[in-house]
C-alpha cells in the first residue's frame, strides 16, 4: 500500500471524473425537500451536503468509508486516518510511515507553550486548545501556496501538509494543556519512538501507564474520529474551509463548535449524573433504585444524559466497545459498573415514558468512564481528548473537499415573514 501522498494523488483523479460526472448527467435531480419545521429546527433531515469519509444511518450506526465501527476497534487512528482520507485501510509499510511522518512533526514550537502560559490560569481546557491552535497558523503551508499562486486542484496537497502538522501536534498539545492547566507537571516532550495512541499516554502521564492504558486512548481515538458531515464540528470546519481558509482556522472553527454543551461537552455531563447517582445511593444502586432514580430526574424536568441521539435509533456501537473494554479490563471499577447497570435500567424508562424517539444510549454515557478510570477526573478536559480524536475526520474532510474543489457554502436564507407568506398561500 502507497503512503498516503501518493495514495491520495492516484485516487484524486478519480474521483474527479465520477464527481465531474455525476454534476455532469444528474445535476438537476432533486435529494430533498425542505419543511417548514426543518428550516426552523436546526435544519434536522435536510439533505444539501455531501461528507465521503463516514454516514450514520439510523439503524445501524457509523461506518467509516463504508466499514461498520465495530470492525475497527482493533485498529490505530494511523489505520483510520488513513481510511478517512483514501478510503483504504493501510498495510504495514503504509501504517509505519505514516506513524513515523507524524512523530517527526509531533513536537510544538516553544511560541505555543508560551501563548498557553499566558493566558488566565482559570482558561477552559476548549479555550486553550484553540488558541493554540489558532497560534499556529503562520505556519501554514496551504496559505504560502495559495499566494504563490498554486492551481487550485493542487491545492490538496498543502491541506494535506497543514493536516498532518495539525494532527501530529494536537496530542501535545492536548497533553501539555492537561498538565499545565491542572498543575500535573511541566509539558512531557514526544517520543518519536512511540506511535500516535502511546505517545498520547506517554504524554499525559497518565497514572499507572503500561499497555491497557494506551489502548485504551487508542480505542478513545479511534471511535470519536467522525460521524458524518452535518454534526456542528465537522460542518464548522467544512464550512470555514470552503472559504479557503486554511487548515488552522478551520479546524479551530470547528473546536469552537466542538466546545458546546449540546455537541462535544455532553461526556462529561453524562459522567456527572453517573456519580451523582453513585454518590446518592453510596455506591451501585439496586434496579429498583436507579429506577426511581431516573424517574425522579425526568420528572424534575431534566433529561438523563446520554441517552436519545439525533440520527441514531439503536445502541451507539461506540457506547457498546467502551463498555466492553471497561467490563473486559477493569470490571471491579465502580463507575463501570453504574453504567452497565444504566443501560440495563434507563432504556426501559424512557420507552414507559413514550417521549424519547430513541431510547438507547450514545457514545456520552460510556466515555467518561474509562477516562475517569484512569485517573482523569477533571470533566472540562474530556472535549479536549475528544477534539484530538475529530480532528482526524475534520481534517479528512479538508483534505477532500479541496482535491474536489468544492466551492464556497453559500445556502440561501428566508426571512421569517417570507416563510409566513409562503405558508398561508398569499
Amino acid at each position: 500500500m502507497a503512503n498516503l501522498h501518493d495514495r491520495l494523488a492516484a485516487k484524486i483523479p478519480i474521483w474527479r471524473d465520477e464527481l465531474h460526472d455525476l454534476v455532469k448527467n444528474h445535476g438537476d435531480k432533486v435529494i430533498s425537500q425542505v419543511t417548514v419545521a426543518q428550516a426552523l429546527g436546526g435544519m434536522r433531515g435536510v439533505k444539501g451536503m455531501i461528507c465521503d469519509t463516514s454516514e450514520v444511518p439510523p439503524e445501524r450506526g457509523l461506518l467509516i468509508r463504508g466499514i461498520p465501527l465495530a470492525d475497527l476497534t482493533g485498529h490505530t487512528p494511523e489505520d483510520i486516518f488513513y481510511l478517512l482520507c483514501t478510503g483504504d485501510l493501510p498495510g504495514d509499510a503504509a501504517r509505519e510511515d505514516l506513524r513515523a511522518e507524524l512523530a517527526r512533526r509531533a513536537r510544538v514550537p516553544r511560541y505555543v507553550w508560551q501563548v498557553l502560559e499566558s493566558l488566565p490560569p482559570q482558561s477552559h481546557p476548549m479555550c486553550m486548545l484553540d488558541t493554540a491552535v489558532l497560534a499556529m497558523q503562520g505556519e501554514s503551508r496551504f496559505v504560502q501556496a495559495y499566494h504563490e499562486g498554486v492551481a487550485r486542484n493542487e491545492l490538496w496537497r498543502s491541506m494535506l501538509e497543514d493536516c498532518l502538522t495539525l494532527l501530529a501536534r494536537m496530542p501535545t498539545i492536548a497533553a501539555g494543556i492537561y498538565r499545565l492547566r491542572f498543575r500535573k507537571g511541566d509539558p512531557i516532550e514526544p517520543d518519536p519512538a512511540l506511535d500516535y495512541s502511546s505517545n498520547f499516554a506517554h504524554m499525559l502521564g497518565l497514572r499507572d501507564l503500561h499497555a491497557e492504558a494506551a489502548d485504551a486512548l487508542r480505542l478513545y481515538l479511534v471511535l470519536h474520529c467522525d460521524h458524518e458531515g452535518g454534526n456542528v464540528s465537522a460542518h464548522t470546519c467544512s464550512l470555514v474551509g470552503s472559504a479557503l481558509s486554511d487548515a488552522y482556522y478551520s479546524v479551530s472553527a470547528g473546536l469552537n463548535g466542538l466546545s458546546g454543551p449540546l455537541h462535544g461537552l455532553a461526556n462529561q455531563e453524562c459522567l456527572s449524573w453517573v456519580l451523582e447517582v453513585r454518590d446518592q445511593f453510596g455506591g451501585v444502586p439496586t434496579e429498583a433504585q436507579l429506577r426511581q432514580f431516573a424517574w425522579d430526574t425526568l420528572n424534575s424536568g431534566r433529561v438523563i444524559p446520554g441517552y436519545g441521539h439525533a440520527v441514531l435509533r439503536v445502541t451507539d456501537p461506540r457506547f457498546t466497545a467502551l463498555l466492553e473494554f471497561g467490563k473486559a479490563h477493569f470490571p471491579q471499577d465502580e463507575i463501570v459498573q453504574l453504567v452497565a447497570r444504566v443501560f440495563e435500567v434507563v432504556p426501559k424508562v424512557l420507552e414507559e415514558q413514550g417521549k424519547a424517539k430513541n431510547p438507547w444510549p450514545n457514545v456520552d454515557a460510556a466515555s467518561g468512564a474509562v477516562l475517569h478510570h484512569y485517573g482523569m477526573t477533571e470533566f472540562s478536559y474530556y472535549t479536549v481528548m475528544f477534539s484530538v480524536s475529530r480532528t482526524m475526520g475534520m481534517c479528512a474532510q479538508l483534505i477532500w473537499n479541496r482535491a474536489m474543489g468544492m466551492p464556497i457554502e453559500r445556502p440561501k436564507s428566508v426571512t421569517y415573514a417570507w416563510l409566513k407568506q409562503q405558508v398561508s398561500g398569499a
